[in-house]
C-alpha cells in the first residue's frame, strides 16, 4: 500500500496561489464542482463528498483528502461524513448478487483501507466518537465479505488507532495532573502568609543556557506533537442542537491547543518569578543574563515560542521596573531579540526569521536543523483571521474551497514541524522544574518586585501596602 507523502509536499503553490498573468481565467463546472484553470475553487457539499470517495478506477489526491477532512467539520460532523463515505463506497453500489457484490468489494477494498488509514493517522481524535469507531468496525466486517487481506489490514489499522488514542489519553491525564500539582503549590506558599524569596535560583539547577533551551524545546515539541490538526478549525464550527449527543466535541477533554497556549503563559510567569525571587541584586542580574542567553539559544534552535515567552516574562512590569537590576546587565543581545520579535508591521521581522528557519528545515541534514517551533499565539491568530476574512459558503451556496486550500497549507506546514523528533538529550530535573515549579501570581510578582527595589512614588507605596495586606490574608 502506498504511504502518505509528507504534508509539506502535498501542496503545490499553484494549487492555492492566484495566477499573475493577465489572461482570462478558464472557468469550468463538472457535476457540482467549479474549477478555475484546472484548480478546484468551489463545489456543493455533496459533490465534494463524492470527490473524496475512491472507486475501482479512482483515488482522490492526498492534498484533497487532507483539505476536505480538515475543513468538512465546519459543515457536518465527522461521523456524518464517515456514514456518507461508507455508504458511497460499498452500499450504494450493491446489486444484490452475492458474487458480483463480493467481486466489487474485493476490487475497491484496498483503496477504502488506504483512505481510512489516512483519516485515522491524520485525525485520530475523530475516532473518540463511539459512532466513528463503530463505523470503522462495521467497515471491517463489510470488507471481510470480499477480501481477507483488506480485513486484516483494517484490523491492524484499528489496533494502531487504539494505541494512539491510548497514548493521547495518557498524555492528557499527565498534563492534567502536572497542571493541578503546579496550581496547588503556590497555595502552600500563601498559607505561610509570606512570599518565599531566596538567593538560590534556577542557576543552581542548570547554568548552561544551551541545555536549558534544549529542555524548553523538548516540552514545546512534545506538546506540539499532541495537537490535532482539527483543533485549528473546531473553534469555527457552529454548535448545533445535535451536539448534545455523545459526539467528538463532547468526548474531548481539555483542548491540547488551549493547553499549549497555557504553557506559554506559565513559562512567561516562571521567567518573571525566577528574576524577581532572589533577594540580592547581583543574583537577580545573573538570572536576568542567563535568561537572555537562553532566549538567544532558543532563537538559534528555531524555538520561537519559548523565545517569545521569555521576552514576555522579562517585559512584565514587575521585571521591567527593576531598573537597578537591569543596569547591571548588558542588554545589547536582549534588545536585538526584542527587535526580532517586534509586533510592528504585522511581526515582519519575526515572519522573516520564521521563513528562514522553515527554509533551513526543508534542506536540513540533521534533526536539529529541522526544528521550527512558531510563535504559536500568532500562528493561531493568522488562522483565525483567515477564517474571518473569507466566507465558508459563496452566494450560490457552494463551499468556498479556495479558502480551504490556503487553510490546509498553513495547517499542513504546522504538521511538518510537529513531526520532527527532538534530538537533544533530556535533563530530567530541568524538565521537571519547568513543568511543575511553583510560580508567583501577578500580585505576588508585583509585591516581590517592590520588595526587591522599593516603590518610587506614592502610588507604588500604596500598591505595595495593599498587596501586603491582601496576600497576608490568603
Amino acid at each position: 500500500m502506498p504511504q502518505t507523502t509528507p504534508y509539506s509536499s502535498k501542496f503545490n503553490p499553484s494549487t492555492y496561489s492566484s495566477s499573475h498573468s493577465h489572461r482570462q481565467p478558464v472557468e469550468e463546472n463538472y457535476g457540482g464542482l467549479h474549477y478555475r484553470d484546472n484548480k478546484l475553487v468551489s463545489g456543493s457539499l455533496e459533490a465534494l463528498i463524492q470527490l473524496l470517495v475512491p472507486t475501482v478506477d479512482y483515488y482522490p489526491d492526498r492534498s484533497y483528502i487532507f483539505t476536505f477532512l480538515l475543513s468538512s467539520r465546519l459543515f457536518l460532523h465527522p461521523f456524518e461524513l464517515m456514514s456518507r463515505v461508507c455508504y458511497l463506497c460499498v452500499d450504494h453500489h450493491r446489486v444484490g448478487d452475492p458474487q458480483i457484490d463480493k467481486k466489487r468489494i474485493r476490487e475497491i477494498a484496498p483503496k477504502i483501507v488506504q483512505l481510512l488509514t489516512e483519516w485515522t493517522e491524520t485525525f485520530p481524535y475523530d475516532f473518540r466518537d463511539e459512532r466513528m469507531m463503530r463505523s470503522l468496525k462495521e467497515m471491517t466486517h463489510r470488507l471481510a465479505f470480499g477480501d481477507e487481506l483488506s480485513r486484516r489490514a483494517m484490523q491492524r489499522l484499528i489496533q494502531r488507532l487504539l494505541r494512539k488514542l491510548t497514548t493521547l489519553g495518557q498524555y492528557e491525564e499527565s498534563l492534567a495532573t502536572s497542571t493541578a500539582a503546579a496550581m496547588d503549590r503556590p497555595l502552600v506558599l500563601k498559607s505561610k502568609q509570606q512570599l518565599v524569596r531566596r538567593d538560590e535560583c534556577v542557576l543552581n539547577l542548570c547554568d548552561d543556557p544551551f541545555v536549558f533551551a534544549q529542555q524548553l524545546t523538548h516540552i514545546e515539541m512534545e506538546r506540539l506533537g499532541y495537537i490535532g490538526p482539527e483543533e485549528f478549525v473546531r473553534a469555527f464550527a457552529q454548535k448545533r442542537p445535535s451536539d448534545n449527543h455523545k459526539s467528538f466535541f463532547s468526548k474531548r477533554k481539555a483542548s491540547n491547543l488551549e493547553a499549549y497556549v497555557e504553557w506559554f503563559n506559565r513559562l512567561s510567569y516562571l521567567i518573571a518569578t525566577e528574576i524577581c525571587m532572589p533577594v540580592k541584586k547581583k543574583h537577580r542580574a545573573r538570572v536576568l543574563e542567563f535568561f537572555i542567553d537562553v532566549a538567544q539559544e532558543c532563537f538559534n534552535i528555531g524555538n520561537f515560542n519559548s523565545l517569545m515567552a521569555i521576552i514576555t516574562g522579562m517585559n512584565m512590569n514587575p521585571v521591567s521596573r527593576l531598573k537597578k537590576t537591569w543596569n547591571k546587565v548588558n542588554t545589547d543581545k536582549f534588545d536585538i531579540l526584542v527587535h526580532q520579535m517586534d509586533p510592528s508591521s504585522n511581526f515582519y521581522n519575526y515572519r522573516t526569521a520564521l521563513r528562514g528557519a522553515t527554509q533551513r528545515s526543508s534542506t536540513a541534514h540533521t534533526s536539529q536543523e529541522m526544528i521550527v517551533i512558531p510563535f504559536f499565539s500568532l500562528f493561531i491568530k493568522d488562522i483565525y483571521f483567515l477564517n474571518e476574512g473569507c466566507v465558508n459558503r459563496l452566494p450560490n451556496g457552494n463551499i468556498n474551497f479556495e479558502k480551504f486550500w490556503v487553510l490546509a497549507k498553513q495547517v499542513s506546514e504546522f504538521l511538518s514541524w510537529r513531526q520532527v523528533i527532538c534530538p537533544f538529550e533530556r535533563d530530567r530535573k530541568t524538565l521537571q522544574y519547568l513543568i511543575s515549579a511553583p510560580v508567583f501570581s501577578e500580585d505576588e510578582l508585583q509585591l516581590a518586585s517592590y520588595e526587591s527595589e522599593g516603590p518610587e512614588n506614592n502610588l507604588e507605596r500604596d500598591t505595595r501596602r495593599s498587596l501586603r495586606s491582601s496576600l497576608s490574608r490568603m
